[in-house]
C-alpha cells in the first residue's frame, strides 16, 4: 500500500516538472531511507539520523557517487521543498562527480555485435539505437507517427527531459524498420512487446521489456567476442557520437542529434575519438622531425 509521504513525494515532483524514471528514483531513495530507520516516516527523522545515513552509505555501503547524488537530490528535494525543512546539513551535501569515460566500440565491433543478435525484433531495434544515436526509451517507445520518410527524420517525442528532436533516418535504417513493422503491423508502436508469436505482438499495449533488449545485447556481444566492459544498449549512443565525430560531423550537430542541452555534455566524445589524436601525432613528427 501507497504511504501518505510516498505518495506525497510523487506529486510534488510531478508538478515540479520532473521526469518519470527521475520521480521513481528520487522516491526510491527516500524509501530507502526510511527503512534504513525502522519505517520511520520522513517527519519523523532528524537532521542527526539523516547524517547517519548519508555517511553510512558512503563509508560502509561505499555507493558510487553517481548513487550517492540520487540519494542526496531525492531526500533534499522532500525534505526542503515539501517538508521545508532548512538544515545546515544540506549546504554542504554534495557528492564527488566521476569523470569515467564511456565504454565506445569501433564500427567493425559494431557491425559484428548486430550480427549476432538472434532475433529480427531486437535487431531492428538495436540497429535503430545506434543508427540514430538513441536512448534505451526512446526507440522503445517509438512510433509508427514519428517516422517522416518524406524529409528523412525521426521525430523523437520522449527524450530525456521532455524535450522533442528530430534525427537523421539513414535510408537503410527506414528499411529496416520498414520490414521490421511488417512483422506485426502494429497500428501504434513500432517496438511493441511480442509474446510467442508476432500476432500478440499486434496487439500489445506496451513496448518491449528492458530486459528483453538488454539480454540481447548481452548474448551478442558474448558470441561476437567483445570484451570490453560495461558494454550496455547506452554505449550503442556513444558510439554513434564518437564515429559521426570521427567521419568530420560538427560537434554542434552532433550536441543536436543526441538531444544535449550543453555543448560541454557532447565534448566527452573528443576524448573518445583517437582520428584527432592520429592527425595530431603525424603534424608533430613533422614538424619535429628536424631537431
Amino acid at each position: 500500500m501507497m504511504t501518505d509521504w510516498y505518495q506525497k513525494s510523487m506529486n510534488a515532483l510531478a508538478l515540479n516538472g520532473k521526469a518519470g524514471r527521475t520521480q521513481e528514483a528520487y522516491s526510491r531513495a527516500l524509501r530507502m531511507l526510511c527503512e534504513f530507520h525502522g519505517g520511520k516516516s520522513p517527519e519523523e527523522i532528524s537532521e542527526a539520523e539523516l547524517e547517519t545515513y548519508f555517511l553510512h552509505r558512503r563509508n560502509v555501503d561505499h555507493w558510487s557517487a553517481n548513487t550517492l547524488r540520487i540519494c542526496y537530490c531525492g531526500i533534499r528535494f522532500y525534505f526542503v521543498k515539501v517538508l521545508q525543512r532548512d538544515w545546515n546539513l544540506f549546504n554542504f551535501l554534495r557528492a564527488k562527480s566521476e569523470s569515467r569515460l564511456p565504454a565506445v566500440l569501433s564500427r567493425e565491433e559494431v557491425r559484428a555485435l548486430l550480427a549476432c543478435v538472434r532475433t529480427p525484433h531486437n535487431r531492428a531495434y538495436l540497429s535503430t539505437v545506434y543508427a540514430c544515436g538513441l536512448r534505451l526509451q526512446e526507440a522503445l517507445y517509438l512510433e509508427v507517427s514519428d517516422i517522416d520518410s518524406d524529409r528523412m527524420m525521426i521525430h523523437v517525442h520522449r527524450g530525456k527531459g521532455a524535450k522533442d528532436r528530430f534525427v537523421p533516418l539513414p535510408r537503410a535504417t527506414l528499411e529496416t524498420l520498414r520490414q521490421h513493422w511488417r512483422s506485426h503491423r502494429h497500428p501504434q508502436l513500432l517496438f511493441p512487446a511480442y509474446g510467442r508469436d508476432s500476432r500478440s505482438a499486434t496487439s500489445a499495449t506496451t513496448p518491449m521489456a528492458i530486459s528483453s533488449v538488454q539480454g540481447a545485447l548481452r548474448s551478442a556481444k558474448s558470441q561476437a567476442g567483445i570484451t570490453k566492459r560495461a558494454v550496455s544498449v547506452h554505449t550503442l549512443r556513444h558510439s554513434y557520437a564518437t564515429h559521426l565525430l570521427e567521419a568530420g560531423v560538427n560537434l554542434r550537430v552532433i550536441q543536436q542529434n543526441l538531444g544535449h542541452t550543453s555543448l560541454e555534455t557532447t565534448m566527452v566524445y573528443l576524448h573518445l575519438t583517437s582520428k584527432g589524436q592520429e592527425e595530431a601525432v603525424a603534424r608533430i613528427n613533422e614538424l619535429m622531425d628536424d631537431l
